[in-house]
């Protein structure tokens, strides 16, 4: 019999992240795919936004801010992910606050046209501040403006899939592709076995599992199969909201390191216990990603 464990399903960088044109038939084709996906698989999603990625020669594209209205009424939540993706590590928090707000505009609207509220935050590359004083004020900003953290749990390099994935969907060269995404499930097991290790290790028990993913066309051809995957190792799909009633999320989390890291690495970090290694990528799908790719991992 299947151990009882929950995940909650996030995905970044929307209303897209690496595919193999931007076109907005392509565009289009990929989030209605993975919205039928989510829906398919039962499972509650929240999509982070980076606003930037919502103009075209700097005027805002329609048909960009109507990708964002599929993930609202098909039923899903938003987020806010900061307008252009900085480092709270990297930049002043004057400055990412900034940008924090800029990157709320549009989505604000779109969510509360839809009768819901914005009050999901996540921290681009993970990065929490490099100093308690940091945190402790950004908190306070988030505060005032009604967000709450969104966590990870676990993190992966599902991204160095999808760039490969999608220059080998851009190339023309099936073959590869699938071979890219046929690795991506059993990757994403190993993933997900490690993450279920450490939380045995810190809490003595399964804990409900926070996921980050993209909206890409990976996930549009494979969140299916990760969907299998996860049910048979006997998972159920929960909103963010009820996996966060887990009281695992009152853990004191530690400064973030600067490669960003998941709440369970950071957790093991504060409690003195050393993280097993990341789950490795096989080298084809390395070689597909680029030295871009390579040089980020």
């Amino acid at each position: 019999m299947p151990l009882a464990r929950a995940v909650a399903v996030t995905f970044d960088d929307l209303p897209f992240a690496s595919v193999p044109a931007d076109d907005d038939a392509t565009l289009k084709d990929m989030t209605d795919r993975l919205l039928g996906s989510l829906k398919a698989a039962g499972a509650p999603a929240v999509g982070f936004v980076n606003e930037a990625k919502l103009y075209r020669e700097g005027s805002l594209d329609e048909a960009r801010v109507q990708l964002l209205r599929h993930w609202l009424t098909a039923g899903f939540e938003l987020g806010n992910h900061t307008y252009s993706h900085p480092s709270l590590n990297r930049i002043s928090l004057e400055a990412f606050e900034a940008d924090f707000l800029r990157g709320e505009t549009v989505t604000r609207s779109l969510v509360r046209e839809s009768g819901g509220t914005l009050h999901w935050f996540r921290h681009p590359f993970l990065h929490l501040g490099r100093t308690p004083e940091v945190r402790a004020d950004f908190q306070r900003f988030l505060d005032e403006h009604g967000y709450r953290v969104a966590p990870v749990t676990v993190n992966s390099s599902e991204w160095i899939f999808a760039v490969a994935y999608a220059r080998a969907q851009a190339q023309g060269d099936a073959a590869s592709a699938q071979r890219i995404g046929d690795a991506y499930v059993p990757y994403m097991e190993q993933v997900f076995a490690r993450a279920e290790q450490m939380s045995l290790d810190l809490f003595g028990r399964t804990i409900s599992q926070v996921v980050v993913l993209h909206a890409n066309t990976l996930n549009a051809d494979y969140f299916s199969r990760l969907a299998g995957m996860l049910v048979r190792r006997g998972y159920r799909f929960i909103s963010l909201e009820e996996a966060l009633q887990d009281k695992a999320y009152a853990s004191h989390l530690g400064i973030s390191l600067d490669q960003g890291e998941s709440w369970l690495a950071n957790w093991s970090r504060v409690a003195g216990f050393r993280p097993s290694a990341p789950t490795t990528v096989p080298e084809f799908v390395m070689h597909w990603a680029g030295p871009a790719a390579i040089r980020g991992y």
